[in-house]
């Protein structure tokens, strides 16, 4: 069955950075696009980044654009998202994402805590 493990999260200092990393089983790892989500008390859940299959195209949520960098290793079957410039608005608990067909899988998320 599909399994996707976030870790990473943390508390970190507003300009800080963290590396979020999603290791992904139970499927064709190479076979699909990859996304990251994230989720802020009170708010609903948003995409922040997406990757293609094979790594060459990546968008990123207008909020992250220049400060956030999602990549993959299909070798290892697992996703990043490289977090720079860290603002408090980051907060969030963030989660992996495959669509695959008509379903959506999900990790249990891994909290970002941004502040001073």
């Amino acid at each position: 069955q599909v399994q996707l493990v976030e870790s990473g999260g943390g508390l970190v200092q507003p300009g800080g950075s963290l590396r979020l990393s999603c290791a992904a089983s139970g499927f064709s790892f190479r076979s699909y696009a990859m996304k990251w989500y994230r989720q802020a008390p009170g708010k609903e859940r948003e995409l922040v980044a997406t990757i293609s299959s094979t790594g060459l195209s990546r968008n990123y949520a207008d909020s992250v654009k220049g400060r956030f960098t999602i990549s993959r290793d299909n070798a290892k079957g697992t996703v990043y998202l490289q977090m720079n410039r860290l603002k408090p608005e980051d907060t969030a608990v963030y989660y992996c994402n495959l669509h695959r067909t008509h379903d959506d899988y999900w990790g249990q998320g891994t909290q970002v805590t941004v502040s001073s």
